[in-house]
Parts: C-alpha cells; sequence; structure tokens
C-alpha cells in the first residue's frame, strides 16, 4: 500500500518541538484510539508496557500528555538490535512494521554516526530502554488509526544549551538528533524567541520519525481536525507542545499539480525497475507503471511512466536517473479529475472493516474493502481472501451508497 491510498494527510506545527511522547499525545489528542495504540504494542510480545494519556496544559494550549508506562518487575527488551528483531518477527500491519523498522534503523545509523563506531559495537542507554521501541511503533499505529498516508512538517526548532546525559554532558541538539538531521537535510529554526537555554526541543527519537516520515513545508490542508501533544518540560518562554493538523489535501492548490515522468528503458533488469519502483512510490509519486515497448534493433524494452506532484518532480527524476540506465526524462503536466473519498467503518457479517467510499456529486456511488482488514478476516476465519472482499464489498456497499434514482427516459416525439 502505497502512502497516498489513505487518504489523509498531516501538519506538524512543532511549536515546542518534537519527541515520541509529544507526537504519541498529538495523535491520541487528534482522535487515536489509545486502545487501538496499545493492541498494536501489545503484538510485540512485550508485557509490562502500555501507553497511557491524559489531558494538561503547556503555556495557553489544552492537550494530551502520552506517556509509556512500564511495570519495572518485568523482564523488558534493550538495544536497537533487539527492537529491530522484535518488531521484523511481530504480527503488526505492514504499513506500521514497515516504518517501524525503517525509524529504528535509522536511529542505529544515526547513533553509529554519533559515537563514530560500527552499530553492532553501540551500546545505547537512553535510546536503548524499551520507551523508545513504544514511542515508533506506537507512533506508526496511531498514524495507521488516523489513516494518515502523507505527513509534512514546519520547521525543527534546534533548542539550545546543555543537557546531562549518560554519556555526560551534549551540546543541543545532541550528537545524535544532529546526525539524524544531518541525514535528512532536514529543516531547522532557532528557538522561540531566541532563548539562549531552550533545552532539548528535539530527541532523537522525535528527529527520527520525523525525518523518516515528513516533508519540510506546509501542505495547502482542509483541516479536519488539529491535536496537541505535550512534552514532560513545561518552559515559561514556550509552550511546550506539538501540534498535529490532520485533513485532505486540496486539489485546486498549487500543491497538488502532478506530472508524468516518462523514460524508455532496454538494458534494466527486472529487479532494477522493481526496485526502482518502489523508491518512487517511497518518495510520494501517486502512481507507477511499465509499458512493454520496442526499442532499436528490435530490443524489447520497458517504458517506466510515474505520476509524481510537481513539487516532487526534480527529486522523482534525480531517483530515476541514478537507480536506471536512462539518460534522459520526459516530462508531461497532467490534469486530472478526482472523485471525492472518504474512509469509513463498516460493520459486515464478518465483522467491523475499514472502506474507502467513493462519491461523485455528493452521492456516494463506491465502496472498496482496505486489504490489511479482508486479509485478517481471511486468516482469521479460513475463507478465501477474494470471497472476503465480494462478501464485504456487498454488504458495505448496501449500507452506505446512497439511493440513486435515474430520471426517466422521455418518450421521443
Amino acid at each position: 500500500m502505497s502512502r497516498n491510498d489513505l487518504g489523509k494527510i498531516a501538519y506538524l506545527q512543532c511549536i515546542g518541538g518534537a519527541s515520541g511522547d509529544m507526537l504519541l499525545g498529538a495523535l491520541i489528542d487528534a482522535g487515536a484510539p489509545v486502545n487501538d495504540l496499545n493492541a498494536a504494542i501489545a503484538l510485540l510480545g512485550v508485557s509490562g508496557v502500555k501507553i497511557a494519556a491524559s489531558a494538561d496544559q503547556r503555556g495557553g494550549i489544552h492537550g494530551t500528555r502520552a506517556l509509556v508506562e512500564v511495570d519495572v518487575s518485568s523482564q523488558q527488551p534493550s538495544g536497537l538490535e533487539e527492537f529491530v528483531r522484535i518488531v521484523d518477527a511481530s504480527p503488526i500491519p505492514t504499513r506500521v512494521k514497515e516504518q517501524s523498522l525503517e525509524v529504528l534503523r535509522r536511529i542505529r545509523k544515526a547513533e553509529a554516526l554519533a559515537h563514530r563506531q560500527p552499530s553492532q559495537d553501540l551500546h545505547l542507554d537512553e535510546l536503548g530502554d524499551v520507551d523508545t521501541l513504544i514511542d515508533v511503533v506506537g507512533t506508526m499505529a496511531g498514524l495507521d488509526a488516523l489513516r494518515i498516508g502523507r505527513m509534512y512538517s514546519s520547521l525543527l526548532p534546534s533548542g539550545s544549551g546543555l543537557i546531562e546525559t549518560a554519556h555526560g554532558i551534549l551540546p543541543v541538539p545532541s550528537p545524535a538528533t544532529a546526525a539524524l538531521l544531518g541525514m535528512a537535510n532536514a529543516h531547522i529554526a532557532p528557538p522561540p524567541r531566541g532563548v539562549p537555554d531552550a533545552g532539548e526541543m528535539v530527541t532523537p527519537t522525535g528527529a527520527a520519525i520525523v525525518t523518516t516520515l515528513a516533508d519540510f513545508h506546509q501542505p495547502s490542508l482542509r483541516i479536519e481536525t488539529i491535536g496537541y501533544g505535550l512534552g514532560a518540560r513545561n518552559p515559561t518562554h514556550y509552550p511546550n507542545a506539538l501540534a498535529l493538523w490532520v485533513g485532505t489535501e486540496l486539489d485546486d492548490a498549487p500543491d497538488a499539480r502532478v506530472v508524468l515522468l516518462e523514460t524508455n528503458i532496454d538494458d534494466s533488469t527486472p529487479e532494477i525497475l522493481g526496485y526502482t519502483q518502489e523508491q518512487l512510490f517511497a518518495v510520494g509519486a501517486l502512481d507507477v507503471w511499465f509499458t512493454p515497448i520496442q526499442m532499436k534493433k528490435n530490443r524489447p524494452a520497458a517504458m517506466l511512466s510515474a505520476l509524481v506532484p510537481a513539487r516532487l518532480e526534480e527529486q522523482a527524476i534525480r531517483l530515476i536517473l541514478r537507480e536506471t540506465s536512462s539518460l534522459g526524462v520526459r516530462i508531461r503536466p497532467i490534469t486530472r479529475y478526482e472523485a471525492d473519498r472518504k474512509s469509513m467503518k463498516a460493520t459486515t457479517s464478518l465483522g467491523t472493516v475499514s472502506v474507502k467510499v467513493k462519491m461523485i456529486d455528493g452521492i456516494t456511488v463506491a465502496a472498496s474493502p482496505e486489504y490489511e482488514d479482508c486479509r485478517k478476516i481471511a486468516i482469521d476465519t479460513g475463507l478465501p481472501l477474494q470471497e472476503v472482499y465480494r462478501i464485504v464489498q456487498r454488504e458495505a456497499e448496501a449500507s452506505i451508497l446512497s439511493p440513486i434514482h435515474p430520471s426517466r427516459p422521455s418518450t421521443p416525439p
């Protein structure tokens, strides 16, 4: 599933920075059920941990404070290598798993850079705690619960001053956070009001999640809900909060313009082409496909076509030229019409299933079941997946679709 299949987009307004617990709090405040997050955590097989949330206030902002509660009497895993193994072996949803692994591996790489030693030799204290694992997986589960397919972020405040850690006194941002920001060419800003001792405003976990998932600009957004995640500290100079704006991207906005990229390739292997397709989707391509063609000297070849937002044109072209043998890419601006859509929960004889509803002129005309929900039902019941799809779609459409009364054709004179 590409990120764009999920319908919603989100914008992070990093008022007081970003951390794992602030991201969890913002997602919960925006409507992600705590039970859904803890259900994902339970699938990791780690006992004695859960996410708790409570209402609180930072400055003039009311929001949600999220905490990872750990039973100190239970044996907890530690270390990024162990966290990666746990996530990889767990039955959590595919998208949650893939993004969690990407974030954890990015943290591992940044820590290796900061400590200047191979990742397998690292011994971490703060980031090796189970809180890191729960923050990462819980955040991905929260994004999935809200059906957020793409994330954007404001500038990340750098923070200022010094902090005490198990490794000694460190500058702000810490070397690990700085490495994460540098790896992503992230956009940063000074502390609010130029506070000389703002402290740590972006933690390594927060930096890893944001730089892995977010594009650093503000989208044209039709806002549906806003959540505020609150940090542990309550400074006097700024509200220690992270705002999460959730909604849909405006179709008529400049950011929604798309271009079609095409190139003919006759000397790349299927593995290379498949990998290129995956990477294009990862950077935000709306669709990528291959067409069989003939090139000079009667060579069988493939035309690679990628539909991408105009703002990603240069990035996608560089990716194609870097990953394939192509020497050039054709570019065409595209105008397209999109039906309105929304995600809903449908109650069926097989259980509650997420469906994507298509609407035209305000009338619901089709309901498409979400793959992950249908896959789980097929595994749990033993029914063929295609049968699950048929049942869910038939029953969902019966309860969701608008009645349509076509006009009676006029009798010819």
